[in-house]
């Protein structure tokens, strides 16, 4: 029996092979004319590079492959059917406003290698909106080329290792918090240097002391997360960035979660020199499937000389590309970033404005705030101090009482008709819980998901074996996820014939 909040499935179930399995030789969807040109064999070009055999792709009907992928589809979730509340990843509602300004015909059909005089409008495009961003954040530059956020670390690691090479120096140490994204260790890897982890206080924030017994002449910088990845504000930074300046180091703020903060605070101004800006997470540009993104960083004017090259530059009243830039770290990714991504965000940002976005902002902690209100006595909080975009629960509570964990809990929402929340992380909380509602959600939603949170914890403590048995409502029940990621399936087979 379901429980009363629970939603029934909203369509049939279809358990759906891979596509790799349907169809049948010649089947085709196309009607094509016959070739008016002699057949020719690879081999005579690529010789052994050639394929022996045909690529055996599927062969399909046009109706076969429309039902294939609609049926697929409706085993999904998307932000255009309900709330997406993961933490930190910040699924964002994208304005439809959006999707048609990418869709110009003057925008859409660009070609990247156009004349650059024929590509006016769309420099024009990118100087504006590097400046707004710059604006934002409280720097003079910023490039526009990095395609995601990680790559945007990447890209202003990179800059500060050559700021310091131009310097004559050469350190190797990165300081960065333990509530840091996990990204950051990585990127420093990439560009050679060494992570040293920084522990957060009792209250969740960094400590300046900390800081402060870690540093050395071979302190390269540090790279701080903020708001925090346990949803809080670093109220130190600006004491931090001193501390690190004082023994020649750069300070990198990560912005992913830079939704918590416009209008209200610009990194910029309290002694940052560098941060990315996840356009998908803050200014509403779609980031499914792994991208497209885009992650613009923008930078102190130490820093300035040694952005990616081109720059878009203006010249009276016509805009270039600027390539002569001998202290530049060079091109990033080929081309001039993800062009549909600068255009929504312009769109946006454009529509809303100052006062819009700030208001976005104080949606954000404020829906992020109310459901921690509404929920913290069934879910304990990670750190008592006050919450901003996002807040991190725990299932330390409902673990001790009954046995259902975490991972219960978010496989049980998927019951309710809810994409689950970001689970076990940030990592130094056990059984996490990180939810971000952002600022879209109306009361009611956040009404509905709290409601649907509270059931499952009353079901924890009347029936645990229920909730540690879900989904049930799925065409596919629990799976063994760590199978999953150690031998994975990828050929379809008939119940019972493993």
């Amino acid at each position: 029996m379901s429980s009363v909040n629970e939603l029934p499935p909203r369509h049939l179930l279809h358990h759906e092979p891979p596509i790799f399995e349907l169809g049948s030789p010649g089947r085709s969807g196309a009607s094509l004319p016959s070739l008016d040109v002699p057949a020719a064999d690879p081999r005579d070009d690529w010789g052994s590079l050639a394929r022996a055999e045909a690529p055996g792709l599927p062969e399909l009907s046009e109706v076969d492959v429309t039902r294939h992928f609609t049926r697929l589809s409706r085993w999904n979730y998307a932000i255009d059917i309900g709330m997406y509340p993961l933490g930190s990843c910040t699924m964002k509602y994208n304005p439809k406003i959006n999707e048609a300004a990418a869709r110009i015909p003057g925008f859409a059909g660009l070609h990247v290698y156009q004349p650059e005089s024929t590509l006016q409008g769309a420099l024009e495009l990118m100087w504006q909106l590097e400046r707004m961003l710059c604006e934002i954040v409280g720097f003079p530059r910023a490039t526009l080329q990095p395609a995601a956020g990680a790559h945007g670390e990447l890209a202003g690691l990179m800059m500060i290792r050559a700021a310091h090479a131009d310097r004559g120096r050469h350190p190797t140490k990165i300081l960065i918090p333990d509530s840091a994204h996990g990204t950051n260790p990585a990127s420093c890897t990439l560009n050679g240097f060494d992570a040293v982890t920084l522990p957060t206080g009792a209250d969740g924030v960094l400590d300046v002391d900390a800081v402060r017994a870690a540093l050395s002449s071979d302190t390269a910088g540090i790279m701080i997360t903020n708001p925090s990845t346990l949803g809080v504000f670093e109220e130190n930074i600006a004491d931090i960035a001193e501390l690190v300046h004082s023994v020649g180091g750069f300070v990198y703020m990560d912005g992913a979660n830079l939704n918590a903060l416009l209008g209200k605070f610009r990194p910029g101004d309290a002694g940052v020199d560098v941060m990315h800006i996840n356009l998908h997470k803050t200014f509403t540009t779609p980031h499914g499937g792994g991208g497209p993104g885009a992650g613009p960083v923008a930078v102190a004017a130490a820093l300035e000389p040694f952005l990616p090259r081109p720059t878009v530059e203006k010249r009276g009243d016509r805009f270039t590309l600027e390539y002569d830039r001998p202290k530049s770290v060079g091109r990033l990714r080929s081309f001039f970033g993800n062009w549909g991504m600068f255009v929504r965000a312009y769109t946006y940002i454009r529509e809303l404005g100052g006062e819009g976005l700030t208001r976005a902002t104080e949606l954000a902690v404020l829906n992020a705030n109310y459901l921690r209100a509404r929920l913290e006595h069934e879910y304990p909080v990670a750190c008592t101090r006050r919450s901003m975009h996002e807040v991190v629960f725990s299932d330390k509570r409902l673990k001790k009482e009954t046995g259902v964990q975490t991972l219960d809990i978010a496989k049980r929402l998927i019951d309710h008709g809810y994409h689950p929340p970001t689970v076990y992380f940030p990592l130094i909380v056990p059984g996490a819980l990180m939810i971000e509602p952002t600022e879209t959600e109306s009361p009611e939603t956040l009404d509905q998901f709290a409601d649907a949170l509270l059931a499952i914890a009353e079901e924890a403590r009347r029936d645990p074996e229920r909730v540690k048995s879900a989904p049930h409502s799925t065409g596919l029940r629990r799976l063994d996820e760590t199978r999953a990621a150690r031998k994975p399936r990828l050929r379809w087979r008939p119940a019972g014939t493993e």
